[in-house]
């Protein structure tokens, strides 16, 4: 009987569903505050946030993520719009369609591939003219990135976008009638594709910096392996997720464009993470300064002990160099 009382108890308490916003912009005066842009600058905010945290513990100048990000975040953005425009062409250029539709960012549609496309060249054009490494930077952003994307993903949910086939699991979504899509009447569920999104970047967050202390434990660096593990991550969770969505999309082959382009990024991915680890781990190089094009670090010039050599024990024996493994690791966050 108590075990009766209490499932019933349970299932009044459960939620039916999962309502969605009543409204996605407030207006101050004249202005519109739109929750869309508030969710991706908050995810922005974070991710410089932490990403300098994190590049500041490796030895780089937390200043330098910030100004990486005053170039990046805006050429992301852009290129964000473009992979949008070009993968879902018909509401722009297709029957009924409006070219005049592409500037207007707020209504959502931003096309993730092209952002970390755009924000990744943009970040590494910078690095390259500072005289920077980008390993260290990248690392250092994998999985604030992920944080990012997952707040970011909350704005879809003010728009009342996005979101997955009908479901009847008590965490349905509701959909007003001004956003529900043709054929579906009103009161239907729908999966919250980007609550499981928001969930699945968290939760890849928690993993790349584990796997940073694990390889900084064992390794003593990184090396650029974290970012090919985000572009894994990322990817292994989007194929699922996107084969949910009912929205608009290019197909091939019977499958939205989306997932195929999730795949072979995955693959690239996969590739990466194995050229980066192959060889002798201690090969990879984690400083901050490049010695490309005949410069040399900064320690040098000054008269200080430089890294060693690739393939080169450091000075002090292989002791010495197992003992920095797990200082390092202390400073992963």
């Amino acid at each position: 009987m108590l075990t009766s009382a209490l499932a019933t108890i349970a299932t009044a308490a459960a939620p039916a569903s999962l309502p969605s916003p009543s409204t996605g912009v407030w207006h101050i005066g004249p202005f519109p505050l739109r929750a869309y842009a508030l969710c991706i600058l908050a995810g922005v905010f974070v991710a410089v946030w932490w990403s300098g945290r994190r590049y500041e513990a490796r030895g780089g100048d937390k200043d330098t993520v910030l100004d990486v990000a005053l170039l990046a975040v805006p050429a992301g953005i852009l290129g964000a719009r473009l992979y949008h425009v070009l993968s879902s062409p018909d509401a722009y250029f297709g029957p009924g369609g409006d070219p005049a539709l592409i500037p207007q960012i707020w209504r959502g549609g931003l096309g993730i591939w092209g952002g970390i496309a755009a924000g990744v060249a943009a970040g590494a054009w910078l690095m390259r003219r500072r005289g920077l490494r980008l390993a260290p930077l990248a690392d250092s952003v994998a999985p604030a990135l992920l944080v990012a994307q997952a707040i970011g993903r909350l704005g879809n949910w003010f728009n009342q976008e996005l979101f997955g086939a009908p479901t009847t699991l008590p965490w349905g979504l509701e959909i007003d009638a001004a956003h529900l899509p043709p054929g579906y009447a009103p009161g239907t569920l729908f999966h919250p594709t980007f609550l499981y999104e928001a969930l699945w970047n968290l939760a890849g967050a928690a993993l790349l910096v584990g796997l940073g202390r694990r390889l900084l434990a064992r390794d003593g660096v990184t090396g650029g392996r974290l970012l090919w593990a985000y572009l894994m991550v990322y990817t292994a969770g989007r194929v699922w997720i996107e084969a949910l969505r009912i929205d608009d999309a290019e197909t091939i082959a019977g499958l939205r464009l989306n997932v195929w382009t999730s795949m072979l990024i995955f693959a690239v991915g996969a590739v990466g993470l194995a050229l980066a680890s192959r060889g002798a781990p201690r090969r990879l190089d984690d400083s901050i300064t490049s010695i490309a094009d005949g410069a040399r670090p900064r320690d040098e010039e000054e008269g200080a002990v430089s890294a060693p050599e690739p393939g080169r024990e450091p000075e002090g024996g292989a002791e010495e160099a197992q003992d920095h493994g797990p200082e390092a690791a202390r400073q992963e966050r």
